[in-house]
């Protein structure tokens, strides 16, 4: 396939490693609940490539015992010993101390208190989205979705504000002219489907450069030849470089059911923040941490 016809405007993993290494001086970045096997070697590992400079936020003593087990030396390493470690991560952002907050071993209600505090938080006014970069290795398709973790029924105004973060992490990821498509259960507005409507009502606005369609079901979105068996003339059908969910239900179970099915790759960061937030699943493996690093950094 051409990249006209996989939307592969959006680079994949391997390309944003590179462009990490290539990184002139590493940016800071601290980790909330570093008392964890995955996320020290992920820090380590991305320290050790050039990409950031190490700092987490938690109990000193388990930090140091984790540390230890799996065999890492936290030389160069900064550890900040606090009984609430996303207030203080949050803070070492705040103060320009770190450029990056990353999601360690710490809940995510714990975790956006802090991000959402309006004294001491991340907040910019803008609302605040899950985006995931998702990599179909078997059909090379790398495309975002959002919002896939923050708000569960966004207004009509807000998934507009979600499709300007699609379009700017897609162009800060190097898509000059995104495709984004506005997803739903159909292709066809129907009152039966509210969704659908506000797809087509948003679909119809000027999002230049990007090129906006909706609705779209994810067949078409994803799959070229979705959109040729249903006769359906679209720039963005088979070939979005991003899909932006009616509800945080139907985004969640559309990434998760790709993640526990596919040969894929993926990493996820929040959009709406004062700073990027690495930010994915506390069960997440060393890989995954190492590409939601790659892709914030990508995005800064």
């Amino acid at each position: 396939m051409n990249e006209s016809e996989t939307g592969s405007g959006l680079p994949g993993f391997d390309e944003l490693f590179r462009r990490a290494d290539a990184l002139r001086e590493p940016v800071s970045a601290v980790a909330v609940g570093g008392a964890d096997e995955t996320v020290i070697k992920a820090l380590a590992e991305a320290r050790t490539r050039g990409w950031i400079r190490p700092i987490v936020a938690g109990g000193k003593g388990q930090i140091e015992d984790v540390a230890e087990s799996c065999g890492i030396d936290l030389a160069g390493f900064r550890v900040l010993d606090t009984d609430d470690p996303a207030v203080t991560a949050v803070s070492e952002v705040r103060e320009g101390r770190a450029q990056i907050l990353m999601k360690g071993q710490v809940a995510t209600p714990d975790l956006m208190k802090a991000v959402f505090s309006r004294e001491a938080g991340l907040r910019t006014g803008r609302v605040v989205a899950q985006m995931v970069l998702m990599e179909i290795v078997r059909d090379d398709r790398v495309f975002l979705l959002t919002d896939t973790g923050i708000t569960p029924e966004p207004t009509s105004d807000q998934r507009g504000e979600l499709i300007g973060h699609a379009i700017e992490t897609a162009a800060a990821l190097g898509a000059s002219e995104p495709k984004i498509a506005l997803m739903a259960a159909t292709e066809k507005a129907t009152e039966a489907l509210p969704d659908s409507l506000d797809a087509a009502k948003l679909a119809s606005q000027s999002w230049q450069p990007a090129i906006v369609e909706g609705p779209l079901s994810f067949d078409l979105a994803y799959a070229a030849g979705a959109a040729t068996k249903k006769r359906l003339t679209s720039r963005v059908a088979g070939s979005a470089d991003a899909m932006v969910f009616p509800d945080l239900t139907s985004a969640n179970l559309t990434v998760k059911g790709i993640m526990y099915t596919a040969d894929c790759r993926f990493g996820g960061v929040l959009c709406g923040t004062a700073a990027p937030v690495v930010f994915m699943s506390r069960a997440d493996s060393i890989q995954t941490r190492l590409r939601s690093l790659a892709l914030a950094l990508s995005t800064m």
